[in-house]
């Protein structure tokens, strides 16, 4: 192992046990390894530089901007509000239909607000119906998740994953590239949800009253927050909503007909907004959400590390040596799997920085295209489903639904296993090894 494998290896253990310890900020945690990468001279300057300003953050940062002033105009808090009024109308399915909705939204929208502003009314509803809580706050935290599988811009892992793509000089993903994979799997899920999560979350509240039954953690420390830093309930401000709207819709145009990429068409957005004082520059600077960027900017400087210093290409030829005899469809199976399994344990940023440059080493290794391995990464990498704490709106709708731990295993363990099962047929289907 040269010194520079060893370094990165160490930095790498290092920021993995800091991220399991929580004790420290994740983005504090990511930084301080690319600090130490830098200063080993293991990464360059220039190599660091362009990670801080790679095409993933700056469409990043523009979108969570965009995203912003629809919030601030009041239309998310309507659009909820009438999604709810038609819950109440039509009782369970209306509930069903606007976590459809919102899981929808998911896929253009930054999941976390949506769930902050639909969990409490989705609670209030259930309530007031009759019905318990617990049978749909999972399920929306679920399906805004899997929404956010169906688009590029639907979550930030999809961005990172096809920046390391890059990175590692493979060309990047369209912003509807992944579409019919996330859409089978998002399918499949809505399906188990609707058909299961309520009989299985009945049985674990059955469980829990035994002598022994594992009951509620303490997540105070949760690096996510709490629900009352986000943005409070806007009065509706037609005029912003719907310019805020229209230059969204424009985005998105713009980069699904090839005519900038969404990097571009973002940020000329975000600006575009500022110029029409839709949103003001400060209130842009509120809504840019530095830490996830910075923990973004971070997992990319330790993914470079990972690939300059040749300690993918060593993963990668490991794993061909075990998975080789395998095939390719069964060795894409396993890489899934692998994914699944540690999105559990750490973040979404650092399993998809990790992974991403061993996928493109292991498929060029085994003589198949490294696009299914890839989207691989982004569909497993967000599938956090079976803790409370593998993803930020689990963690909401653990504290708002007051649910144990044992009932996002009863429920998501299972969801992983069909997420993983259906998500490898379409990844096959749609790109061919």
């Amino acid at each position: 192992m040269t010194p520079d494998q060893l370094v990165t290896l160490l930095v790498l253990a290092a920021v993995v046990a800091a991220l399991i310890w929580d004790k420290v900020r994740a983005d504090v945690a990511a930084l301080a390894g690319a600090a130490v990468l830098l200063a080993s001279g293991v990464v360059r300057p220039s190599e660091a530089q362009s990670a801080f300003a790679s095409p993933a953050l700056i469409a990043l940062a523009s979108l969570f901007v965009i995203v912003y002033a629809i919030e601030l105009s009041g239309l998310l808090d309507r659009l909820i509000a009438l999604a709810v009024r038609l819950g109440q109308r039509l009782g369970a399915l209306g509930l069903w239909i606007t976590i459809a909705l919102c899981g929808a939204a998911s896929a253009f929208l930054n999941n976390t607000p949506i769930v902050v502003l639909s969990a409490p009314v989705i609670r209030d509803s259930a309530e007031k119906l009759g019905l318990n809580p617990k049978r749909f706050l999972m399920p929306l935290s679920y399906m805004c998740i899997l929404g956010g599988c169906c688009t590029l811009i639907g979550t930030s892992t999809n961005l990172l994953v096809s920046d390391m793509a890059r990175v590692s000089g493979q060309p990047v993903f369209g912003l509807f590239e992944i579409t019919p994979v996330g859409l089978a799997i998002a399918a499949a899920g809505a399906l188990y949800l609707l058909l299961a999560s309520g009989r299985l979350i009945e049985a674990d509240e059955s469980q829990a009253a035994a002598p022994g039954a594992l009951g509620r953690m303490d997540m105070s420390g949760a690096q996510v927050g709490a629900p009352e830093v986000f943005t409070p309930h806007q009065r509706l401000d037609t005029k912003r909503a719907a310019l805020s709207l229209f230059v969204f819709a424009s985005v998105i145009a713009v980069a699904a007909l090839g005519i900038a990429p969404i990097a571009a068409s973002a940020f000329a957005g975000a600006v575009l907004l500022i110029l029409l004082r839709v949103i003001s520059a400060d209130e842009a600077y509120q809504g840019l959400r530095p830490e996830i960027l910075l923990l973004i900017a971070g997992m990319v400087v330790l993914g470079i590390a990972l690939e300059e210093s040749g300690l993918a290409g060593y993963a990668s030829d490991a794993l061909v040596r075990v998975s080789k005899p395998l095939g390719p469809v069964l060795t894409l199976a396993l890489f899934y799997g692998a994914t699944l399994f540690l999105t559990e344990v750490l973040s979404n940023a650092t399993v998809a920085v990790l992974f991403a440059p061993v996928a493109v080493a292991l498929a060029e290794s085994l003589g198949v295209s490294p696009r299914p391995f890839l989207v691989a990464v982004m569909m497993a990498a967000s599938a956090a489903f079976a803790t409370p704490f593998g993803y930020q709106t689990n963690v909401l709708v653990y504290q708002i639904g007051k649910y144990s731990y044992m009932d996002f295993v009863r429920v998501g363990l299972p969801l992983n296993l069909i997420t993983w099962a259906v998500g490898l047929v379409a990844i096959v289907y749609v790109f061919p090894l």
